[in-house]
């Protein structure tokens, strides 16, 4: 009996999964393989809501091989010795993994490709299966990728894509390889108390839904920020519980603008991926130095802590960390917000301010977090590095009758809207009685601070040239 090992990483999906496609093909029978890594525990990634979305993930990708005669085979440890060992077990000819991007990735892929060479056996390694284009396949005459993303937009669309592949009708697997138990979604645990649900099942679900009732719409309401209309697929794209191939192709065969807006920013997300494959150390170093001497968490302790517990006294900056405790996510304006606060108004290393959304993220990932960290602030891909945005010019743009944040601060639920985004304004005694910080600093001492520490040159206005979405960055 011919065997083959498919090892899951970010594509825990049946739907459109080449590599399972192709070991099917070549196999009588097929591992489905999902190691947990303990170099990204070691490393950090391995959060509490993470880990909840992911057991929800696992159990329900179980469910569905079971469904086709098969199952999840889990281990723990190392993963390429973890799968070298299940690759003997069944004598399998080879192991197929989707591509990764990230500097990890690629080692992982490096170290994988030696072991099993060294056992007589192949790594067959899938691109298009975690992105839409792989990084590498445009690139302009004078890089190895593209650092603007208009001219890579334009080369991108053009690229043609390749086909979805259908879930598959039934995956035998081998009787003698064992695995871990695989944790029902009711142990899934997690810190924030509304998490979303994990899984394919509950990926399609959604997929389903907002085709219906927010598609058509995107390009003019995801910047709203009480009405919360992104598509909230940014957590499935990032475990892989959906294909960005097939949400392309299906948002270009549903067509209008929105659906036009909806594959920006999935472009958005593959360009995040050729920047980092090609400058991995992109992830923790300025892509391109700016000469920051950033404020840190021994000289801004006090400023980064009101940062984190949204208690900065500017209500929209608030709300959105608030959001993000809560949910495990953030909408896709008040990240671009709350980063623009800390490292520009607060100036205070984009570093810091990248950890802690990993640590509370469910959609968290390394490239869509850090290199836009960096968009912000201004060390990374964007043209204009000195913009900075105004939380309160902001917030009556996109939460005008301050729905947003009152949602989020109770403090603000009985403020009018007229001081929704500015209750330092409000006449006493009822700013008195508000159980609500003073604004941590003025804006415009934020934005001197600012201004100095980068040569006399920053800007303090606002851009709107593209917003902060999920499907490109995270955030859906």
């Amino acid at each position: 009996m011919r065997a083959s090992v498919v090892l899951f990483t970010a594509d825990l999906r049946l739907t459109d999964h080449p590599p399972l496609r192709a070991a099917l093909e070549a196999s009588d029978a097929v591992v489905p393989l999902f190691v947990r890594d303990r170099a990204v525990t070691a490393a950090g990634f391995d959060t509490p809501n993470r880990r909840a979305f992911l057991t929800d993930c696992l159990a329900d990708l179980d469910t569905r091989l079971r469904e086709r005669g098969g199952r999840l085979v889990v281990r723990s440890g190392d993963v390429v010795r973890e799968t070298c060992r299940v690759a003997a077990e069944v004598d399998a000819d080879a192991v197929h993994l989707a591509a990764g991007h990230s500097g990890y990735a690629a080692r992982r892929e490096r170290r994988l490709r030696s072991a099993l060479a060294a056992d007589g056996r192949r790594l067959v390694v899938h691109e298009a299966v975690t992105v839409a284009v792989p990084p590498g396949t445009v690139t302009p005459a004078s890089s190895d990728h593209y650092a603007v993303f208009t001219p890579y937009h334009r080369q991108w669309a053009r690229v043609p894509l390749r086909d979805v592949v259908g879930a598959p009708r039934r995956v035998p697997v081998p009787e003698e390889v064992a695995g871990e138990p695989v944790p029902p979604s009711d142990a899934r645990g997690g810190e924030s108390p509304a998490l979303p649900a994990g899984g394919e099942s509950a990926a399609r679900r959604r997929v389903r839904a907002y085709w219906r009732d927010g598609l058509d719409a995107y390009g003019a309401t995801h910047d709203d920020l009480a009405a919360d209309a992104t598509s909230h697929l940014s957590a499935h794209l990032h475990f892989g519980t959906l294909s960005p191939v097939e949400l392309v192709h299906r948002a270009r065969a549903h067509g209008g603008e929105g659906a036009e807006a909806f594959v920006r920013q999935l472009a958005w997300r593959d360009f995040h991926r050729q920047v980092l494959a090609a400058r991995p150390r992109a992830a923790h170093a300025d892509y391109r130095a700016r000469g920051d001497r950033w404020r840190t968490e021994r000289t801004a302790g006090a400023d980064v802590d009101a940062w984190r517990e949204g208690r900065t006294g500017y209500p929209v900056v608030d709300a959105a960390m608030r959001q993000l405790r809560y949910e495990g996510w953030m909408h896709n304006r008040a990240r671009l917000l709350t980063a623009s606060f800390l490292t520009k108004t607060l100036y205070v290393d984009w570093r810091i301010g990248a950890a802690h959304f990993l640590r509370w993220l469910v959609d968290g990932d390394l490239a869509n977090n850090q290199l836009n960290w960096q968009w912000v602030a201004g060390t990374g891909t964007d043209t204009r590095p000195n913009r900075v945005l105004n939380p309160v010019t902001q917030g009556r743009r996109y939460d005008p009758d301050g729905t947003y944040v009152r949602r989020w601060v109770p403090e603000l639920a009985g403020v009018a809207a007229r001081f929704a985004h500015q209750p330092w304004r409000l006449p006493e005694p009822e700013r008195a009685a508000l159980d609500y910080p003073d604004p941590v600093v003025d804006l415009s001492d934020g934005l001197d601070r600012f201004r100095r520490a980068r040569g006399g040159n920053g800007a303090g206005g606002e851009d709107e040239e593209r917003s902060e979405d999920g499907e490109r960055g995270g955030a859906t």
